[in-house]
């Protein structure tokens, strides 16, 4: 699942872009990492096209994950999300259309890198010109060669989701889960974590889900007392539930509580990748990138660029 994928992938490791003014520090940072296999007789068309290409036919692609609210997903037959409304900022800025590509996530997020950025999948697969949510880690964007990863545009957290009349005072922390029940996404993050405290102490009131929006629904039907996922997802999931609220507890021995989300772009087409983070970073001043968060009813923190 992209969830378990995105939030666990990133459990180390500090955030990086490549960009020119950082080439040296990019050098020196990953003199110890031994980059990925290359890619072997790559067809062209698996390439992707120049920027010079995308504003001469008029439209650019943007992989996003299905299925994904708040993030990505179809209603009545229309993309919408967050990353909807970034893909269409960057698009705006090239002069061209915005064409959204909503994709499966594999099990790593290397897999969908090769699958939709850099190489194309194996049976009738091709990459877009950009993919979005992206988490950025310093040592995995030197591994992965054939991608520029650019545009970070938001920083997502661990949080968690509870009933008011529970916690009337304070909201509940990992110490709560000791007597309280928790419901998680299986294998993401939270599960991870809270299955790691005191040797598995807490192991008993998890209770996993296949997604973190069941999760939320479980809490909402009263039958656990509270859930853990990514901040945005429980603050989509308790949207029109005034009695649920979110909040995000101090978590003791969780080495990496946010992380970054940005773009990916094929390496050879490094002019589009600085176009695009140009776009982001206008966007994230004029608080265009904010606005598409509150609107849906989202927290946002901007990422440190």
């Amino acid at each position: 699942m992209h969830r378990r994928k995105l939030l666990a992938g990133v459990a180390g490791g500090a955030a990086a872009v490549v960009l020119p003014g950082r080439a040296l520090a990019q050098a020196a940072r990953c003199a110890d990492v031994a980059p990925g296999p290359r890619p072997q007789n790559t067809p062209r068309s698996f390439v992707g096209q120049t920027l010079d290409e995308i504003v001469e036919r008029g439209f650019a692609e943007f992989a996003l994950y299905e299925n994904l609210p708040p993030y990505s997903w179809l209603e009545a037959g229309r993309p919408r999300g967050v990353d909807v409304a970034v893909a269409r900022i960057v698009a705006e800025a090239l002069g061209v259309e915005a064409r959204i590509r909503l994709v499966q996530a594999s099990e790593t997020v290397e897999a969908d890198l090769m699958n939709y950025v850099w190489r194309g999948s194996v049976v009738g697969g091709r990459v877009s010109n950009v993919m979005l949510r992206v988490p950025y880690d310093s040592a995995f964007a030197c591994r992965i060669e054939h991608v520029v990863f650019t545009g970070q545009y938001s920083v997502e957290t661990l949080a968690v989701a509870y009933r008011r009349a529970d916690y009337p005072d304070e909201g509940p922390g990992p110490g709560s889960f000791r007597t309280a029940s928790v419901a998680v996404e299986n294998d993401s993050l939270a599960d991870f974590y809270l299955s790691g405290i005191g040797r598995g102490l807490l192991m008993p009131n998890i209770r996993r889900f296949r997604t973190t929006a069941q999760a939320v629904a479980a809490l909402a039907e009263g039958e656990v007392r509270t859930a853990m996922g990514a901040r945005g997802q429980l603050e989509w999931g308790v949207r029109d539930r005034p009695d649920l609220a979110v909040h995000v507890p101090h978590m003791p021995g969780l080495a990496r509580g946010t992380w970054t989300l940005g773009l990916a772009v094929h390496q050879s087409h490094r002019d589009l990748a600085y176009a695009a983070d140009d776009a982001i970073r206008a966007a994230l001043e004029d608080g265009r990138i904010a606005a598409a968060h509150t609107a849906l009813g989202l927290s946002f923190t901007p990422p440190d660029r």
